[in-house]
């Protein structure tokens, strides 16, 4: 690992504790803060919404940062940036947030009308602000950081603008581009008349350019633009330049950026996820003593109705309900899973359907089926603590987490091989004794039952499944590991002069 420092400006649009969708603000607030700690020095840009707290975070204006007039297509638009460092933490990593009251203040959701359940109309002259506020920022402060490190569509536009609006600009002309896909399926894409907006050249305006189905896509100007591309894991980045499906409609401009195009796979928080430590659990444990495992087995079983056996496994599932998580093959396979010799506790919010869906399922089949639906943070770690198995049969999943925790936490997991389910979990091989988990590889109802029927036969086996579970245990997941990946990719885009 190379011993420079860099200056990294890393561009979001959450990050925790202040705003959060998804993994994404977890991403946003633990790599930087891990970079910062090795060394670095990190700048994070985010839009301050609505339902960020300016006086529990003291989040204060920036007097060179104040009342910045720019324009948007033909708009004239005024924003401020304000400031705070990153709370909780030993090395100090400053926010500026974007403060505009139209655009954010004004807005408590990030993405969505709450009213409406559909995407705010104007997300466009928004991110384009996030863009034109990068180069202000910059600008005004004459903090030159080496690297702008974008994070999915709303960052779309910032390495465009970098090469061609500033291309001659000498304040901007060392800058690299990192752009990191946390999930390709959303994409920022708008109607064609959204273009002006950007003030981007109008040589982009076209196919070849950022647009895409005969619409504005600010995914397709991060892909075409930055210096290097890297997304959540190194399967997923395979899948998204070589699948049409996981392509999602820009598989062949990934295609051609395959030699940029790079893999790391997300960390978790190690203070919060950790059966040493974890304050949620009944019994904390270790994988040299795992008794505290089956005393929260019991509790959980207890907390759900079931009559507890150590005999019987626990099979959890802890996910949104949607078919992108393989709830559709779950719903299929119900009848045959509820045939073995196992109970099954659920904790997951999503589509009313598969609510209505496990409601009744939970009346047909009680002490087998109980289902939690919502989200509770409490449960989340219980269930982890507890369970025997993890179920994860997602269609696709570009990194995800619940995998490594349920890894960490000795809960086996049972996954379909896709993305970061597949560079996380190793399927267990009777012949070899290696593997810390249980895979199927096509997307149907019967490979998922297989699969389950092999893991329950070999938990039958309490020495060859507790190996299973030390062998999960020793992985680190931590984001130490992932952000020395992050390094290396910086140095590797410094070094392409």
């Amino acid at each position: 690992m190379s011993a420079k420092k860099y200056k990294i400006l890393f561009v979001t649009s959450e990050v925790v504790p202040f705003v959060k969708t998804g993994g994404l603000a977890d991403v946003s607030a633990a790599l930087p803060q891990m970079l910062s700690e090795m060394g670095h020095e990190v700048r994070i840009v985010v839009p301050k919404y609505g339902a960020v707290d300016d006086r529990k975070f003291k989040i204060h204006e920036v007097v060179r940062l104040k009342d910045i007039p720019v324009k948007i297509g033909n708009k004239e638009v005024i924003f401020s940036l304000k400031s705070c460092f990153l709370p909780g933490q030993k090395v100090r990593v400053q926010i500026y947030f974007l403060d505009n009251a139209e655009y954010f203040g004004s807005r408590n959701s990030l993405y969505v009308d709450p009213f409406s359940g559909e995407d705010y109309p104007d997300n466009d002259e928004r991110f384009t602000l996030l863009t034109i506020s990068v180069f202000e920022l910059i600008s005004k402060l004459g903090w030159i950081p080496d690297i702008i490190h974008c994070n999915d569509w709303q960052c779309g536009l910032i390495p465009a603008y970098l090469k061609t609006i500033y291309k001659n600009n000498e304040q901007f002309s060392k800058f690299k581009t990192v752009f990191t896909i946390h999930n390709l399926a959303y994409q920022g894409m708008f109607l064609k008349s959204s273009f002006h907006k950007t003030g981007l050249p109008e040589e982009l305006n076209s196919e070849k350019g950022i647009e895409i189905y005969n619409k504005i896509n600010f995914m397709k100007s991060g892909l075409l633009f930055s210096d290097v591309i890297n997304t959540v894991s190194e399967t997923y980045a395979n899948e998204i330049r070589s699948d049409e499906e996981q392509g999602a409609g820009l598989r062949s401009v990934l295609a051609k950026r395959k030699n940029d195009l790079y893999g790391i796979i997300n960390g978790i928080d190690t203070h919060l996820w950790n059966p040493e430590k974890d304050k949620h659990l009944p019994k904390k444990y270790s994988s040299k003593n795992l008794s505290g495992k089956y005393e929260n087995k019991q509790v959980l079983a207890e907390k759900f109705g079931f009559t507890y056996d150590e005999k019987v496994p626990i099979v959890s599932l802890i996910s949104r309900l949607f078919d992108a998580k393989g709830i559709d093959l779950i719903s299929e396979a119900f009848p045959e899973l509820m045939k073995l010799n196992l109970q099954f506790v659920l904790l997951g919010t999503g589509e009313r359907k598969y609510h209505n869906f496990f409601e009744k399922m939970a009346n047909k089949y009680p002490g087998k089926f109980a289902c939690y639906l919502g989200f509770n943070d409490e449960l989340a770690h219980l269930i982890e603590g507890g369970a025997d198995i993890l179920l994860m049969p997602s269609r696709y999943e570009p990194c995800g987490l619940n995998q490594m925790y349920s890894l960490t936490y000795g809960t086996v997991p049972l996954v379909r091989e896709t993305g970061g389910l597949a560079d996380t979990v190793i399927k267990y091989n009777e012949k070899t004794e290696e593997g810390n988990g249980f895979v199927f590889k096509n997307y149907e109802a019967s490979a998922l039952i297989k699969e389950m029927k092999r893991a329950l036969k070999i938990f039958e086996d309490k020495k060859t499944w507790t190996k299973i579970m030390r062998e999960g245990m020793k992985s680190d997941f931590s984001w130490n590991s992932s952000a020395k990946k992050y390094i290396d990719l910086y140095k590797t885009v410094m070094n392409n002069e």
